[in-house]
């Protein structure tokens, strides 16, 4: 799927399947056991985004000198604008 993460959607393809949840959850009609299998698919997904979110974040990080000459990560925005 080209995820990075083997067997995992991708964060726009969990994002899909996490809003197709919410509307068959939200339409109220299902049964017990399948509300709980789709919540229960919704949890995964969210913290499948969580780490793919996660992820980004770190390699938008670079590696700078701070004042002192030590090494510190910095947000790729800060490095850029400073």
């Amino acid at each position: 799927m080209g995820s990075g993460h083997e067997g995992e959607p991708t964060y726009e393809e969990a994002v899909s399947e996490l809003e197709q949840i919410v509307r068959q959850l939200e339409g109220g009609e299902l049964a017990l056991e399948r509300s709980l299998a789709l919540y229960e698919r919704g949890v995964a997904l969210a913290r499948i985004c969580a780490v793919r979110l996660e992820d980004a974040d770190r390699r938008l990080r670079v590696l700078v000198l701070d004042d002192s000459g030590r090494p510190v990560l910095r947000p790729l925005e800060s490095v850029d604008a400073g």
